[in-house]
């Protein structure tokens, strides 16, 4: 990871947590994935408690418009969430700031 991806990462983690702090309030979960400078392509996965729950969408969303907002070099926000019942170590059960537990396959639930 080059240093200005792990920055923008960094930054975006930073804006998650306080701007989407509702998301751990309910139970819910997120991962920055990628976050290229290059292109401006973000990728946020949601997970725990976003799994299946009935307003992830509109959570997405707001990520989504928000982070092109907020950062002049994002241009595209892919937001994924898991649908009910995938949990396990294919998705972001490690949540923020901690250790992350990706599966090896794909678990094609996005």
């Amino acid at each position: 990871m080059s240093e200005s991806e792990d920055s923008l990462r960094r930054r975006v983690e930073t804006w998650m947590t306080g701007q989407m702090p509702i998301i751990q309030m309910h139970g819910g979960e997120s991962v920055v994935r990628k976050a290229d400078p290059e292109s401006g392509e973000v990728v946020v996965e949601l997970g725990g408690a976003c799994a299946g729950c009935g307003i992830s969408n509109i959570t997405a969303d707001n990520i989504k418009a928000d982070l092109l907002m907020e950062f002049e070099e994002i241009t595209d926000v892919r937001v994924k969430v898991p649908s009910a019942g995938d949990h396990g170590s294919s998705t972001v059960e490690g949540g923020r700031g901690g250790e992350l537990q990706y599966g090896t396959e794909d678990p094609g639930h996005f």
